[in-house]
């Protein structure tokens, strides 16, 4: 093997990981508002895709309710935002969603294939319809006012959320945890009879996943003035989660985070160029996604990869 193929194969790893982390933490030295405020949008859905491939991508479950437990998060801000610190806010908000994330896994994770994802996307709406009519009950309203932040504090919350989600994601991986989850993944029937409590680890699996999902809607819900049920609970939050997810590759720790990364920017140039036909768009790439690119980009680029140079082990 050449000298230099084996430094970007050692640099390729934790090397470059940090590199981008100094980036990201110091962009707001040398970014305009308007760049700072892209990025932060950019690591939320990061944030939410990458949590959500936490449980999915090793177990298969396909989950619908990241759009729930991030609704959670921002209401635990609106409601609490002005009273608490905004660590504390976050913080709540993350085991709110874990809570709320550890009753609805017990409850439902022995569902499969299409019932589990049907019974999560209900989750949403009945969480969604539930507040509303508890706030238009009790309060007149439909909504609340949220205790704005400044963008550059926002933006430090939500890279320090992403760092602790990169960490736990890779030690659960790297774990027998991890190892227990991709067998479940495999064959849960056969992971039973070996000895894994499968109930047990999806469900705290899933409830850590969504302990970052609340976190995030706390994070963000600061930037917004105003927030309702319909803006919280959006369901498309929920789609976007596992597109982004899909798009990116989720056999890989970092597929999901190129994958959001690349449509959180796309949506923003969508949504300035073309306002009405976006969506279509997005639909269009997920066809093409799900039809040829099952393993997502990561995957392709490492087909490519294999094709040209012959594998990382291929003679010089």
């Amino acid at each position: 093997m050449k000298p230099g193929r084996a430094y970007l194969q050692k640099l390729g790893g934790p090397g470059l990981t940090l590199m981008a982390l100094a980036l990201l933490a110091t962009f707001p030295l040398y970014a305009s508002v308007y760049s700072m405020t892209l990025l932060t949008d950019i690591l939320m859905f990061v944030v939410l895709a990458l949590s959500w491939a936490l449980f999915s991508a090793p177990t298969g479950y396909i989950s619908l309710a990241p759009a729930a437990f991030f609704g959670v998060g921002i209401y635990t801000s609106a409601i609490l935002g002005r009273q608490w610190p905004l660590l504390l806010t976050i913080a709540l908000g993350g085991a709110i969603s874990f809570c709320l994330a550890l009753l609805v896994g017990a409850l439902t994770l022995r569902l499969k294939g299409i019932y589990f994802a049907m019974f999560t996307f209900g989750l949403v709406e009945l969480i969604k319809h539930f507040w509303l009519w508890f706030e238009i009950r009790f309060t007149g309203t439909r909504g609340r006012f949220v205790a704005v932040v400044d963008q550059q504090t926002i933006y430090f919350t939500m890279l320090a959320s992403f760092v602790l989600l990169l960490l736990t994601t890779h030690l659960i991986r790297r774990s027998r945890w991890g190892l227990a989850l991709r067998s479940i993944g495999e064959c849960e029937e056969a992971a039973a009879h070996i000895g894994v409590n499968v109930n047990a680890l999806k469900t705290i699996t899933f409830a850590i996943s969504a302990i970052f999902m609340g976190a995030a809607g706390a994070i963000i819900a600061t930037r917004w003035t105003y927030v309702d049920p319909y803006i919280a609970f959006n369901p498309l939050y929920s789609f976007m989660a596992v597109l982004m997810a899909l798009f990116g590759g989720m056999g890989h720790p970092y597929g999901p985070v190129l994958g959001a990364a690349i449509f959180a920017y796309l949506e923003e140039v969508l949504l300035t160029r073309f306002p009405y036909y976006y969506m279509l768009i997005f639909g269009v790439v997920l066809i093409i996604t799900v039809l040829y690119l099952p393993e997502g980009l990561i995957g392709l680029m490492m087909r490519i990869r294999r094709r040209v140079v012959g594998g990382p082990d291929a003679p010089a």
